[in-house]
């Protein structure tokens, strides 16, 4: 592929990152090149449409400086997949998934300086499983196709565990069959590869593969879920005629759920709640609800979680700590605490990590690398998976957000991409 301008895309839930074989594209603002996969959308009569909208760490900028004329939208990956997905309200305008993407797209390349232009080859990554409960793969194929086409003379797709083995097997010296276990924001990968030893025709072969569609997206709703959603009616009751029920629990999943959170800023649902507030028999807790979706702190409800999750990746415990709207939350909580929340879910990924390994026809005995990437990976709970199964000294991690990108950047560098393209 010499003299063609060829791209490794990571299309992530959280982040987004391009890369060439040889390097990282660098994007504007964005540290080591990780782009924030988010937009923001506000009003600007000079705009054409006289809607305007930035992407990445520009999105984060435009939304702090005036939040609540604004509308943010992150995790829109999550809904690639979902048929109950139609289009996403923003002010007077909706938008369907391929509209966000392009629009997303068109800001990356902007930032890009040229880099991201007359592409020849693009790869982009896919999880093996999409997020949602029940995703529809060809729904998902048809919107990215919609969102990259334009973006590049030829698009291919390649599942993202396989890109991450494929960048690592250049730093094996021997052969080895590589288990890679990628942990995003919105889905948990696996695939097993056997590597050949250098100089072999075909130096990676795919034997297996395996994908749920929960991660650090999931992580985070137990967290919001436990120390948010009380104090915003979770669990309380409202009045119907003669008649006292349960609130509805689909509003409060959607506010643990990022891509879900800044949609609920909408007419028909702030009428609704409106109209719960004045049947709950708490109602303060539900005005708390609406002021939080109406003055769209969905980003400082995120920042405040993903603060706590980091500092319980490294410490036994932190402090939790969010002000808003009326809504005052500080507690303190323990890593232990924390895993007991996110159990259930940790034990969803460890049996599709089994079924990947079923998938492949190998047992643990026959795994000789074990590489982890994505952020989530940090998570001591989901380590431990790898750790107490395979021991420490088979494991390797690095690269966690960016390691994909580099994977993919190789792939498309090879003349024949078909072996490693997924449907």
């Amino acid at each position: 592929m010499t003299d063609r301008r060829v791209l490794g895309l990571d299309f992530g839930t959280t982040n987004t990152v391009a890369a060439t074989a040889d390097a990282l594209i660098p994007l504007d603002g964005a540290a080591d090149g990780v782009f924030r996969t988010a937009l923001c959308f506000w009003h600007d009569e000079d705009v054409r449409g006289g809607l305007a909208v930035e992407a990445g760490p520009a999105a984060i900028r435009e939304y702090l400086e005036f939040p609540s004329d604004s509308r943010f939208i992150q995790s829109f990956k999550s809904v690639a997949a979902s048929a109950s997905f139609d289009t996403a309200p923003v002010f007077e305008k909706r938008y369907r998934f391929e509209d966000l993407g392009r629009l997303f797209l068109d800001k990356l390349r902007s930032h890009a300086a040229g880099a991201l232009d007359r592409l020849d080859r693009v790869v982009v990554g896919r999880p093996v499983t999409y997020a949602g409960s029940r995703p529809d793969e060809a729904i998902a194929r048809q919107r990215y196709d919609a969102m990259f086409a334009g973006f590049a003379r030829d698009v291919h797709y390649v599942y993202e565990p396989l890109a991450a083995a494929y960048g690592f097997a250049a730093q094996l010296e021997q052969p080895a069959t590589l288990l890679v276990a990628d942990f995003g924001g919105g889905t948990s990968d696996f695939s097993v590869v056997r590597v050949d030893a250098p100089g072999a025709a075909q130096r990676c072969t795919p034997m297996g593969h395996a994908g749920i569609g929960l991660a650090g997206d999931r992580f985070d709703a137990r967290i919001v879920d436990k120390l948010v959603l009380p104090f915003l009616g979770k669990g309380g009751d409202y009045r119907s005629f003669d008649k006292v029920l349960e609130i509805p629990p689909g509003y409060f999943a959607d506010v643990a759920d990022w891509s879900k959170l800044a949609l609920m800023r909408n007419r028909r649902t702030l009428a609704e709640l409106d109209r719960l507030k004045k049947s709950a028999l708490d109602p303060e807790a539900i005005g708390r609800m609406i002021a939080l979706i109406d003055n769209e702190l969905g980003f400082p409800l995120y920042d405040a979680v993903s603060k706590l999750k980091r500092a319980l990746t490294t410490g036994k415990g932190a402090h939790f700590a969010f002000h808003g709207a009326g809504v005052d939350i500080e507690a303190d909580v323990t890593r232990a605490e924390f895993e007991g929340w996110i159990a259930d879910d940790v034990q969803r990924i460890a049996a599709t990590l089994d079924r990947a390994l079923a998938t492949a026809g190998v047992d643990d005995g026959r795994i000789d690398r074990i590489f982890l990437t994505g952020g989530t990976s940090l998570v001591p709970a989901v380590r431990r998976l790898f750790t107490d199964r395979f021991g420490a000294e088979r494991i390797v991690s690095g690269g966690e957000l960016t390691s994909i990108a580099h994977g993919l950047a190789l792939i498309a560098g090879e003349d024949d991409v078909t072996a490693w393209t997924a449907s």
